[in-house]
Formats: structure tokens, C-alpha cells, sequence
């Protein structure tokens, strides 16, 4: 519950497909990103505002094109990202994981160069 409402945590596209093929692993890398994904699901179940927000402007076109206008970024372990959106009602909030990336994806989808 969060401000009296129940709370809904939905992995949706890139993020579903990825989440399934990190389960499908066995190696210690993808069992601690399991772990920590799970944990990070638990933590916006109690708070999904618990990301960093995501400037409107900063929000990537292909985000944008599928309607995303709040964007929200938490991070995972061996510096993987997590982006989610957050839409809801009066009586519920659905949070929508949209990606599970590392952290060169992440870079790249949102423009960064390397230094």
C-alpha cells in the first residue's frame, strides 16, 4: 500500500524478456541481478517513487512514442538500470518496469558518450 492505495509491479516488454532470459541462467552475475531485481520489485511495492525521476526532457524518443511521460530509473546490482513508469487510479498504482539494461545500453538508449 502506498498513500492507501494498492500497488501493482508489472515487467512489460524488454523488461519481461529480459528478466526470463537472466531465470534461464545459472551464472553468480545473473543469480545476483535475479536477487536484486526481486528486491527492487519489493521496495516499489512499498514505494514507487523510490526511483530517481527522469527529466521530461531527457526521456528517450522511443519511450516517448509509446506514450511514457514519467520515467523513473533505479539502480541494480553490477551497475545494471532499471526504467519504470508509473501510471494509476483511485484505488490502485501499476507500476510498468519497462527495461532491465546494463549499463552500456542504458548509456546508449539515453545518448550518453564515453569520456
Amino acid at each position: 500500500m502506498f498513500l492507501g492505495k494498492e500497488v501493482r509491479v508489472l515487467l512489460k516488454g524488454q523488461a519481461l524478456e529480459s528478466f526470463l532470459e537472466l531465470k534461464k541462467r545459472t551464472d553468480r552475475e545473473s543469480l545476483q541481478l535475479i536477487r536484486s531485481i526481486e528486491r527492487m520489485i519489493t521496495i516499489l511495492k512499498e514505494n514507487p517513487q523510490y526511483g530517481d525521476p527522469v527529466k521530461k526532457d531527457l526521456i528517450p524518443e522511443e519511450l516517448k512514442k509509446e506514450g511514457i511521460n514519467n520515467l523513473y530509473r533505479a539502480e541494480l546490482s553490477n551497475y545494471w538500470r532499471m526504467l519504470y513508469t508509473l501510471e494509476g487510479n483511485r484505488i490502485e498504482i501499476f507500476v510498468f518496469i519497462l527495461t532491465i539494461t546494463d549499463h552500456p545500453k542504458y548509456d546508449k538508449m539515453f545518448g550518453y558518450k564515453k569520456r
